[in-house]
């Protein structure tokens, strides 16, 4: 598997059910007319991304990085600090989102 870039950038995951969750959240909690982020608050580089869906998926090939590929915007991160403030945290860590959407991936093909 050949990923464009160095795989150094950061990346911020949100899974759905934590999504859905902080809406739930928002609706009973929150009627400012401003805008509110909804993050989950961790970063992960591509590279650790690429190495932890390879593990989920069981893939034991090779990943290579290919910088003559652009990477994109060096880091996307949401500032949650307000819902956070308010009490709502997201709850699914990347890890157990990502096996949880496969194995529905596997049951739904």
């Amino acid at each position: 598997v050949t990923l464009w870039g160095t795989g150094a950038p950061l990346r911020e995951f949100l899974y759905v059910d934590d999504l859905a969750q902080a809406l739930i959240y928002l609706i009973k909690n929150y009627s400012d007319s401003s805008s509110i982020n909804i993050g989950s608050g961790d970063e992960i580089s591509i590279s650790d991304l690429a190495r932890m869906i390879s593990k989920v998926v069981g893939y034991e090939g090779e990943i290579i990085f290919d910088p003559n590929y652009p990477d994109g915007t060096p880091r996307k991160i949401l500032d949650s600090s307000k819902i956070n403030n308010m009490g709502w945290n997201a709850e699914i860590p990347l890890n157990e989102g990502l096996e949880a959407t496969y194995q529905w991936f596997l049951d739904n093909i």
